[in-house]
C-alpha cells in the first residue's frame, strides 16, 4: 500500500459517523490480507518516523508524563489525526499547540487528547475479521515483515537529542508554544 493509499484509508475513516478505530476496521476487512499487512506496515513507518525525543517532549506536556506504552498510542495519534496534522507534527512537534482539540483539552486538564490506543491494533482486528483467525495477524505479519527486513534495512533509529522532560526551562525553550498551554508562562 502506498501512502497515498494509506492516507486515504485515513481520511475516510475520519469522514465517518463511527469511532475512528471502528471505521478503519471497516475499511480493512474490505481489502485482502496482503492490503491490510501492507497498510500496517505504512503505519508502522509512519510511527517509526516520529519515534523522537522532541516528539515525546510534546506527549509529555500534553499526557502529564509519558510511558513507553504511551507514546506508542501518542505516535498512533498523531497518524490518526489525518496527514496534515502528522505532517505539521513531524515537521515541529511544537505546532501541535495549534491543533484545536489540543488547545480544548489543555483548557479542560485531559491528557488523553492525540493518545489513540485503539488505532494501534485496527489492523490486527481487521485481519481477525477477515480470516477468522485471532492468531493469523501476528504470525503473518512477522513472516511479512522478515520478508522486507533486508530490502528495506534502516538505520534510522537516531532519535535526536535527548533531554529532561521534567525541566521545566528546557520543555519551555524547546517546546515553548505546548508548554505554555501545559505549564503555564513559567519564570519571567
Amino acid at each position: 500500500m502506498d501512502t497515498e493509499a494509506f492516507w486515504r484509508v485515513v481520511e475516510a475513516a475520519r469522514d465517518s459517523d463511527k469511532p475512528f478505530d471502528v471505521a478503519v476496521v471497516d475499511h480493512l476487512s474490505a481489502l485482502t490480507a496482503e492490503e491490510i499487512l501492507a497498510f500496517e506496515h505504512r503505519f508502522s513507518h509512519l510511527r517509526h518516523a516520529v519515534h523522537r525525543w522532541d516528539v515525546w517532549a510534546a506527549a509529555y506536556l500534553m499526557g502529564g508524563g509519558c510511558s513507553d506504552d504511551r507514546f506508542s498510542d501518542f505516535t498512533a495519534g498523531l497518524v490518526a489525526l489525518g496527514r496534515e496534522w502528522y505532517e505539521r507534527a513531524a515537521a515541529s512537534p511544537d505546532a501541535l499547540a495549534e491543533h484545536p482539540a489540543v488547545r480544548v483539552a489543555a483548557a479542560a486538564g485531559d491528557q488523553d487528547v492525540i493518545f489513540d490506543e485503539a488505532f494501534n491494533f485496527v489492523s490486527s482486528s481487521a485481519y481477525e475479521r477477515l480470516t477468522g483467525d485471532v492468531e493469523a495477524f501476528w504470525s503473518d505479519w512477522a513472516a511479512y515483515v522478515d520478508a522486507r527486513a533486508t530490502a528495506e534495512a534502516d538505520d534510522s533509529d537516531d532519535m535526536g537529542e535527548s533531554f529532561d522532560f521534567d525541566d521545566g526551562r528546557q520543555m519551555r525553550r524547546r517546546m515553548p508554544c505546548l508548554a505554555a498551554l501545559h505549564l503555564g508562562p513559567g519564570p519571567r
